[in-house]
């Protein structure tokens, strides 16, 4: 399998950089009460700094804010699934625990502040490109409906679209039989391939204590587009 970046990206941003996790011989299931104990605590303590600096102003919220508003998006009418976690914290609405995979994948968004997305690599065929959607690009979400990517990065297969910064497809949401995974980081602009390796092998380093398997990770940049395994 080769995930690329399509050249368009690049010529919006040319720090644009995507983080990979390949995940191997994982088992999803209920989060143990430890992760959902350490989840709770995490979200009551970040809905008090939310009281004093406000979801926007979050570093990571705000740069990718910018980022989606610079291919075309309205950040304000599709927010990226980062923000629209912190938003549901700041109200007090925490998140209720799913599964391993979608608890995880969560935390990570939430911890640094960039949308995260995790996928049943069974249910993926073909290479992988992520690019910019246009008029016709869409899919039937996880949220239940059908959802418009028009000026919004997502990820394609040979079926089609199955993943973005803004809500993913049912077609490829993993679920308690998923063995292989692949999980994307539409990781800041800013940050160095260096950082970003650091932020993808703790958070390997963690899903696997939680989940057992293997993991291999990636950056995908301007320097490096396209990547097998």
């Amino acid at each position: 399998m080769n995930i690329s970046i399509n050249d368009s990206l690049f010529t919006v941003n040319e720090q644009f950089k995507i983080g990979l996790i390949h995940y191997s011989k994982i088992i999803v299931e209920e989060s143990p009460q430890m992760i959902k104990g350490r989840t709770q605590l995490y979200q009551e303590n970040l809905f008090l700094e939310l009281q004093e600096k406000p979801v926007t102003e979050r570093t990571g919220i705000k740069e990718w804010r910018q980022l989606w508003k610079s291919y075309g998006a309205d950040p304000n009418r599709y927010r990226h699934s980062a923000e629209s976690l912190m938003r549901r914290i700041a109200k007090q609405q925490y998140l209720t625990p799913f599964h391993t995979a979608v608890d995880l994948n969560n935390f990570f968004s939430l911890q640094y502040e960039i949308p995260v997305g995790i996928y049943d690599l069974d249910g993926i065929q073909g290479n992988i490109e992520i690019k910019i959607g246009n008029a016709s690009t869409g899919y039937e979400g996880i949220n239940g409906r059908y959802n418009t990517l028009e000026n919004i990065i997502y990820s394609k297969d040979t079926f089609g679209p199955f993943g973005s910064p803004y809500v993913d497809s049912k077609r490829t949401a993993v679920t308690e039989v998923t063995t292989n995974a692949l999980q994307i980081f539409f990781l800041r602009p800013s940050i160095s391939e260096q950082e970003a390796h650091k932020l993808l092998n703790s958070a390997g380093n963690m899903f696997t204590q939680i989940s057992g398997g293997e993991f291999e990770t990636h950056v995908l940049s301007t320097e490096n587009k396209k990547i097998h395994f």
